[in-house]
This record gives C-alpha cells, sequence and structure tokens, in this order.
C-alpha cells in the first residue's frame, strides 16, 4: 500500500489488527530522521504510520467509539501533508500526530453535536442522545455518568490536557508538544481537571 494514500493504508491496518494482534515495530531509525527522509522518498512515511498507528488508533476509538477509526486515518493524512514542517529537533513524532488527532476529534465532537441539534429543531425524529460538543458518546459511556458529568463540566483545554496525559499516555512534556502551549500551561490544566475530577471520585480512587 502506497504511503501516499494514508488513509486507505489506515483502513486497511484497523482490519488486520481486528484479526490478529499487532507485531511489535522494531525501531532502527528516529521518527525525525524517517519523516525528513520522506519529503524526497514519500514510501519512508510508511514506517511512520506502522510505529504510530496503534497508540492513535487506540486513543481515537478510546474517545469517538467507531468513528474514531476515521479520525485516525484521517491523522495519518494530515501528517504526510505536514510532513515537510515537522520539527526535527523531535526525534519521536507520537506528540505531533496526537496533537493532530486531538484537534480532529475536537472538530468531529463539534460536528456531531451541530448535527444532533440540527435533527432536533427538524421535528423529524427525536435527538440523539449525544454528549457535549467536546466530549463523544463514547468517551462518556467508557468514564461512567459521574464522571462524564465532571469532564463535560470542565474547560475544553483541561480535559484534553487530562486525557492526553491518562489516556493516552503522554508525559507532561510530550502533552505540552501535542497543545503547543509551554509545560507549565500543561501541569496547571491537569491540576484543574483533577481538583475537578477529585469531587466526583471514591475517596481512595485516583483521577489520574
Amino acid at each position: 500500500m502506497a504511503p501516499s494514500d494514508p488513509t486507505s493504508r489506515a483502513h486497511a491496518a484497523a482490519a488486520r489488527a481486528r484479526g490478529a494482534g499487532h507485531a511489535p515495530v522494531r525501531v532502527t531509525e528516529t521518527d525525525a530522521a524517517l519523516i525528513g527522509r520522506s519529503v524526497a522518498d514519500p514510501e519512508s512515511f510508511a514506517r511512520i504510520f506502522d510505529r504510530h498507528w496503534p497508540a492513535i488508533h487506540r486513543f481515537c476509538t478510546a474517545r469517538a467509539g467507531a468513528a474514531g477509526e476515521d479520525v485516525a486515518a484521517e491523522t495519518f493524512r494530515v501528517a504526510f501533508d505536514r510532513r515537510g514542517r515537522y520539527e526535527a529537533v523531535h526525534a519521536d513524532a507520537g506528540p505531533w500526530l496526537h496533537g493532530i488527532a486531538l484537534n480532529l476529534l475536537r472538530r468531529h465532537f463539534r460536528s456531531a453535536g451541530r448535527a444532533a441539534r440540527a435533527l432536533a429543531r427538524t421535528d423529524v425524529a427525536p435527538a440523539p442522545d449525544h454528549a457535549d460538543d467536546a466530549l463523544g458518546r463514547v468517551e462518556a459511556e467508557a468514564l461512567g455518568p459521574r464522571l462524564a458529568a465532571a469532564l463535560g463540566a470542565i474547560p475544553e483545554a483541561d480535559r484534553d490536557a487530562l486525557l492526553l496525559h491518562a489516556w493516552a499516555g503522554l508525559t507532561y512534556e510530550e502533552v505540552a508538544r501535542a497543545t503547543g502551549v509551554p509545560v507549565g500551561t500543561v501541569r496547571s490544566r491537569i491540576h484543574r481537571a483533577r481538583q475537578r475530577l477529585r469531587a466526583h471520585i471514591p475517596t481512595g480512587e485516583d483521577p489520574r
């Protein structure tokens, strides 16, 4: 599959992953080196896809369910188109890819929210039971009603920082790269989000 069509490649990978476990990818060259080389040799970008598809797919589907597969595929299409602007100082492309995925998820949730409100105004059918514009239904179900309600009340930037850290496993420094803000801002956002959540979690449980 040619990397010039990363969306098709992504869907093919998802189909393979459903049928069998994903074999670990042996890392022999940094992401930055591969991305730099892929500007002249697009085939090189296929290895970026192979390395990072499982994590991006997992993050997107955890937040958006089946729709997350399309979001993950679009993440690699956008990344491929932007590869010439990648900052080579960063050896690991994971935070960069998560940042792209995060923006696409925000767009997805907002679009779904607008569609739900438009349907409600038509009186043709009842409005879907959709979460707010930035918190998907699948995500809300996974969190449970109390935590979903708490997260829904948290400012979007704080919530996204927390989910990148807790769900995607990014460090504070990597969340900073993904969201384009200083590490100190990330620490503040995650701290605020945790404080808001602690009021909704039984004693002894960690909201992360």
